[in-house]
């Protein structure tokens, strides 16, 4: 038995292997070697079976991986060579178009990074094993046992490798503290959709095992990436080139179109931009000159650039010294940008053009909180300080039954009884939502709450056709309050919860049979019922009052407006303070007319203009202060 210190700078080693503290980063680093593996059997001519097989096994403060592969394995010699750095070992460094650019940097960091772990391989009927640790006083230690020996059958059992086959098999302990532990089915999907696999997902059969399971009952879940549905905008593979040191480069570029699809646009599960791939490496995954604009939310595909791999492998650095994308600095990787970026100018602009005139838009979860409160409020002045209050039969509010709000809860607040069961009815108006989305609960509250059954997200498919859904809730903890709310693609509802000693405990919700859509503000005398960002066909008018709906409704098309809406219709929470200046404006204007009408001055437009600049001098903070969170 032979322990010895990994032959690296303790101290680079170190500060590469917190770039692996993560079981996902790890898994694909891994996985690309397995890949890396088979494909220099195929530049061989040899046959290969492409299998690669994950095991993860999850714990509470903990976690055990596999990473198998029935390719080339490693000798003696060679699974020494892999401890070493990486330059001379790399695939780049001897001239192989392939691997991600951590110059063998790897596979030690993916195992120290986590835990510690061993690497077992079976190459030509011998098997050698690799132990990484590290020692008390913090030394980074490998031990190879007793060198290599011949490979029994059991051993080509247990490393599921054919007979008279070669493979290998990294196992890794998870036992770093600061690692997130993921449930199986969360990094399943997390490595399906990551940005640096989805081309070997293309040619390999990567499935992965849950090892919790019962051995008997373990299937292989095989990872399967579907791209959005799409239309094609350039290509497939359309041919490009540019010029660098007097030599001509090419590349071919898919560029698709998603067809009502929401993309990710950032993360390494983006499922926008273009992925660079060179060789068999992705590199990258951007737009290029046109990154995070306006014109490329729903665009995605592939460019292929060969020049990538054979610069890298004769020492340019086309990638960034923290190894997560291309180097836009490097002048080569800045010829083929533009070159790349040049094919994709005008379907951008197209885009931009399209998508900068949106029909509706919506503000985040946080800023409808904050317009809600200053609504509530200026309702509450309207209506105890300046007298101002709607007829109840008012032809308004009969219009607005025809149009019931599509999520409503039975109560907006629940003041409940301590470690008593009560029911919270949610209706649904599903005609007026997409049978395709999902309804997605959000919980804003403390862990002394229950909630059953669990909110998990429900597809409105699903939905019962009276559009009920009783939930039960027990609140554990006096004083215990909090949010809890559900949202869709375009509409939203909240209640608030609030637990005391107190309450009664006699159930105070309507009936489910009253709790069906009947517009439940028809009789409501708030002037301000709520707000929408909508497009009014102008670009004049910023924000204005519709007495119909009794809406503040925030112009989409004035250019003000639409410079803070990104291509899926999110108004940026960024511009809170613009909300403010809009709503300010239609309320104080909207105030003015109401209180000035009921007096001698009514039709004065000085009156006018003087009831708002006090009512501006007066309120104006408070609404300012709300939306910036003050």
């Amino acid at each position: 038995m032979t322990i010895s210190v990994l032959p690296v700078d303790q101290r680079v080693i170190d500060i590469d292997s917190r770039r692996f503290s993560s079981i996902e980063k790890a898994l694909v680093e891994l996985i690309t070697n397995c890949d890396d593996s088979y494909s220099r059997l195929e530049n061989r001519g040899k046959a290969v079976t492409d299998q690669i097989t994950i095991g993860y096994e999850r714990h509470q403060n903990g976690a055990f991986i596999t990473v198998s592969d029935q390719a080339e394995g490693m000798d003696y010699d060679r699974l020494h060579a892999v401890l070493a750095y990486g330059g001379a070992y790399s695939n780049l460094a001897q001239g192989e178009a392939s691997g991600r650019g951590y110059f063998g940097r790897g596979m030690k960091q993916a195992i120290y990074g986590l835990g510690y772990g061993w690497i077992e391989t079976i190459r030509a009927g011998r098997v050698n094993r690799i132990d990484l640790y590290r020692a008390a006083t913090g030394e980074y230690l490998f031990d190879d046992g007793d060198g290599d020996r011949p490979a029994a059958d059991k051993d080509h059992a247990r490393l599921d490798i054919p007979p008279d086959g070669n493979g290998t098999r990294v196992s890794i302990v998870i036992d770093n503290q600061q690692v997130i532990i993921p449930h199986f089915q969360s990094l399943l999907g997390a490595i399906t959709n990551n940005i640096y696999l989805r081309d070997i997902l293309s040619r390999r059969s990567i499935g992965m095992v849950d090892l919790n399971r019962p051995k008997k009952s373990r299937t292989v879940e095989i990872l399967n990436y579907r791209e959005p549905e799409s239309e094609i905008l350039i290509g497939p593979d359309e041919l490009g080139s540019f010029r660098y040191q007097n030599q001509n480069y090419s590349f071919s570029v898919t560029l698709k179109k998603a067809i009502n699809s929401e993309l990710v646009i950032k993360g390494d599960q983006r499922t926008n931009g273009l992925l660079v791939i060179s060789g068999t490496a992705v590199f990258d995954c951007q737009f290029f000159q046109f990154e995070n604009q306006l014109g490329t939310e729903f665009l995605f595909g592939t460019v292929r650039c060969d020049g990538l791999s054979l610069l890298l492998a004769n020492g340019h650095p086309v990638i960034s010294d923290e190894r997560d994308g291309l180097n836009r600095k490097e002048p080569f990787v800045a010829a083929f940008s533009d070159a790349v970026s040049k094919l994709l100018v005008n379907i951008v602009k197209s885009e931009q053009l399209r998508l900068s005139h949106v029909d509706r838009a919506r503000t985040s979860q946080r800023t409808s909180l904050l317009i809600d409160t200053v609504l509530e409020k200026m309702n509450r002045i309207a209506a105890q300080e300046l007298g101002i209050r709607l007829p109840r039969d008012s032809s308004a509010a009969k219009k607005h039954a025809a149009h019931p709000e599509a999520l409503r809860f039975g109560s907006p607040f629940y003041y409940r009884k301590v470690a008593q069961p009560f029911q919270i009815t949610l209706t649904v108006d599903r005609s007026q939502l997409d049978q395709n989305e999902n309804l997605t609960f959000i919980n804003k509250l403390p862990d002394s709450f229950t909630i059953m059954p669990s909110s998990a997200a429900i597809p409105v498919a699903e939905i019962p056709e009276h559009g009920r859904l009783v939930l039960t809730v027990t609140g554990n903890e006096i004083g215990a309050r909090g949010l809890f709310g559900v949202t869709s693609y375009d509409y939203e509802a909240y209640c608030e919860i609030v637990i005391s000693e107190n309450a009664s405990a006699k159930e105070t919700e309507p009936l489910a049979e009253k709790a069906a859509f009947t517009g439940t503000l028809d009789d409501s005398r708030a002037l301000f019922r709520g707000y929408q960002l909508r497009n009014l066909g102008n670009d004049v008018d910023r924000a204005v009052y519709s007495p119909d709906e009794r809406l503040i409704l925030i112009n989409t098309e004035a250019p003000t407006v639409r410079l803070y809406v990104d291509g899926q219709g999110r108004f940026t929470d960024g511009a809170r303070l613009l909300l403010a200046e809009l709503f300010l404006d239609v309320i104080t204007t909207e105030m003015a007319h109401r209180y000035i009408d009921r007096t001698a001055k009514k039709g004065q437009e000085a009156a006018y203009h003087q009831a708002k600049q006090e009512m501006i001098r007066r309120y104006g903070v408070d609404i300012h202060s709300i939306l910036l969170g003050k």
